[in-house]
């Protein structure tokens, strides 16, 4: 059975094991220097940093369990802008992350939904997101669920530079 609700800093320890394991799997065989993926996985995904996040106003995390066992989470920040959005009034979707054993049970559009449900009800505008540009699962994921391109911009890790796909979807208030 899946369970979703609002992530607290006791969760800190689930979602930095989540986020570790779920981008290895996902980004970890794109990294020619294996260094350069360990280090972006403490940086990112330690039990600090991710405490952290979960301690600030602007982030709300949500995560998921399924029978029980944490699976998936997904991270909204408030009040986050984008260079290719006009309007002040947007979010933006940062992570959905689930284990890929548990993919096919749909977590990651119950995560999104309430993520959607959550900035609706804080009357954002629109919301956005960053998809890596060859992560066509993802991609058709967020098309199929009203995201559209809206630009493109690189990221750096280490020496691997990655090209990442910026879409956005407007938000039904009230």
């Amino acid at each position: 059975m899946l369970q979703i609700r609002q992530a607290t800093i006791n969760d800190a320890i689930s979602i930095a094991l989540l986020g570790r394991v779920t981008f290895n799997d996902t980004f970890g065989h794109l990294f020619s220097d294996h260094n350069d993926l360990l280090d972006y996985l403490e940086r990112t995904f330690s039990v600090a940093k991710i405490s952290s996040s979960l301690e600030k106003d602007n982030n709300q995390f949500f995560i998921a369990f399924y029978n029980d066992l944490p699976v998936g989470y997904a991270k909204l920040k408030l009040d986050s802008t984008s260079e290719f959005l006009p309007s002040q009034k947007v979010c933006q979707l940062q992570k959905i992350y689930v284990l890929k054993d548990f993919l096919s049970k749909k977590i990651g559009k119950a995560l999104q939904d309430s993520l959607l449900i959550e900035a609706q009800n804080k009357s954002f505008e629109k919301i956005w997101l960053s998809v890596y540009h060859e992560n066509s699962r993802a991609i058709s994921f967020y098309e199929k669920n009203g995201f559209k391109p809206i630009g493109t911009h690189g990221f750096q890790i280490g020496k691997e530079y990655f090209d990442f796909i910026a879409m956005a979807k407007p938000l039904q208030n009230g």
